[in-house]
């Protein structure tokens, strides 16, 4: 719902709602009218952030999104701004969940699937990206397998070479070197990889064994240990010229539904949650209903947002599975002696968000409505259509490593602030605001802002949903176009 008068605008976004954003802001006097009632704005509102739509006593839950984001640490007369400075989070340390059988919410595809050109895997989902991988074991190696692998020459039909850095692999121990090991061997099966050679020195605490082990079957994976190889570069390059050898030549049609879509969001704004993770929650819809596979993370940027996305699953074991990870999360910040809420950012505050619950309920609207299927660990691989709930911090780094790892193909961030971070798979980035579009053309693939001014969603979400296709069949993404790339792993343990 929208609101303007004598210049003011808000957006209200359902009814029972006590809260209002201001997308262009407001002066102090400005007057608005909604639902009969014209408030004026006691102070100047900066974008995106939000007013008091009726007078909210001290202690009572301040509501967006249909949900309490927190409740009011003083009373807050209508027309006030809305933030830090009068709400506090209500978040504890514990989740209560509670299961009961849900239907399986299943959407009926507006279109029939569309096709995409895509590279044919001897095994696995087609490939969207024809690029070898060199993947080390170890960050001791990471700049020599560089330095050797910008001297090889690739085929015409080699798209890219990849090595795929990380600081782990030795001094690790316990859950650390399982969760690294997991990784690695998650991005190995990455179908954007025609090829992938793994690796190692020798010496570390990540031993070749453990990801032969991961990785036996899997047709396109090689291994190389540098200490045991007298020519250690004619050895990889045999490698290479192996795998280029044996890579598919052209692409050829496939469903979109076999691209499996990551979504993410990252440097949030007050518009994130009404704009960019609504049209991507759209987008992953219409991916779901085609049958397609779409993974979510950031699970403590679900704190506050929990029973959204459990009220979507239907089964018992997947149910317990996420309050599992939804209470390893918990304990994590508690037994390193930290709030659970200690989010927003900084820079998510001075963008509108006010509380961890704000900043959840707007991020799990990238997730869609559709049936959440499955929760997978770190580096497992997504089987189920629907969306599947992945292991992993909110960190973006780590985050969308995780994703990749998790088999997504093409992941669709979105931010408000901006950034400029990738990972080693196509990023479609998407702007909350149009003024952050015109600003990083060279970060941003695609604006959700005009959904801020009254464009229909249905209608960015074809366009968007136009642009996946695209970039499945080649087009290069803003982060491809800027050799952006990169992985992080999740730690948790010592470092010897």
């Amino acid at each position: 719902m929208e609101c303007t008068h004598a210049g003011a605008r808000c957006i209200v976004l359902l009814e029972n709602d006590s809260v209002a954003v201001l997308p262009e802001g407001g002066g102090a006097g400005s007057r608005l009218l909604f639902a009969e009632q014209e408030l004026v704005l006691k102070e100047v509102i900066a974008p995106g952030h939000k007013i008091a739509l009726r007078d909210i006593k001290q202690g009572e839950g301040v509501v967006k999104y249909g949900f309490p984001i927190g409740v009011a640490s003083r009373p807050i007369a209508a027309g006030e701004h809305v933030h830090v400075q009068n709400v506090r989070s209500a978040l504890g340390h514990e989740w209560s969940p509670s299961w009961s059988p849900s239907p399986a919410r299943l959407l009926s595809p507006l279109s029939p699937v569309p096709s995409f050109q895509g590279y044919r895997r001897t095994e696995g989902p087609p490939g969207i990206r024809n690029e070898l991988w060199i993947i080390p074991t170890v960050g001791c190696v990471n700049e020599y397998l560089k330095f050797l692998a910008g001297a090889w020459t690739a085929p015409s039909w080699i798209e890219n070479v990849r090595v795929l850095s990380h600081p782990y692999g030795c001094s690790q121990l316990g859950e650390d070197l399982e969760r690294t090991a997991a990784v690695l061997a998650g991005l190995a099966r990455n179908p954007c990889a025609a090829g992938v050679i793994v690796a190692g020195l020798g010496c570390e605490n990540l031993q070749r064994v453990f990801l032969e082990t991961r990785l036996a079957g899997v047709e396109k994976v090689r291994f190389l240990s540098l200490q045991e190889e007298d020519d250690d570069a004619g050895a990889l390059y045999a490698l290479l010229d192996e795998l280029a050898a044996d890579a598919p030549k052209e692409r050829e049609p496939f469903p979109l539904s076999g691209v499996t879509l990551g979504v993410k969001c990252g440097g949030s704004d007050g518009f994130s949650g009404l704009s960019a993770n609504p049209l991507v929650g759209e987008v992953a819809d219409r991916m779901s209903a085609w049958g397609g596979k779409i993974l979510a993370t950031e699970i403590p940027e679900m704190f506050g947002a929990e029973d959204v996305i459990a009220s979507r699953i239907a089964d018992r074991q997947v149910f317990d599975a996420f309050a599992e990870t939804i209470r390893w999360f918990r304990n994590y910040y508690v037994e390193h002696k930290q709030p659970v809420y200690e989010n927003p950012s900084p820079g998510n505050k001075d963008g509108g968000i006010t509380t961890l619950e704000e900043k959840s309920l707007g991020a799990v609207n990238k997730c869609g409505s559709g049936a959440v299927t499955d929760v997978l660990a770190m580096g497992e691989q997504a089987k189920r259509p629907g969306v599947s709930v992945v292991f992993g911090p909110g960190n973006d780094l780590v985050s969308s490593t995780a994703l990749a790892a998790g088999g997504a193909q093409i992941i669709l961030f979105t931010t408000g602030r901006g950034t400029p971070f990738s990972t080693v798979v196509p990023t479609i980035k998407i702007s909350s605001n149009t003024r952050l579009f015109g600003r990083k053309p060279r970060w941003i693939d695609f604006d959700a802002g005009p959904l801020l001014s009254g464009t229909p969603r249905h209608r960015l979400a074809e366009d968007l949903t136009g642009l996946v296709l695209e970039v499945a069949s080649g087009r290069r993404t803003r982060n491809e176009e800027n050799r952006s790339g990169e992985i992080a792993i999740f730690k948790d343990g010592v470092t010897l």
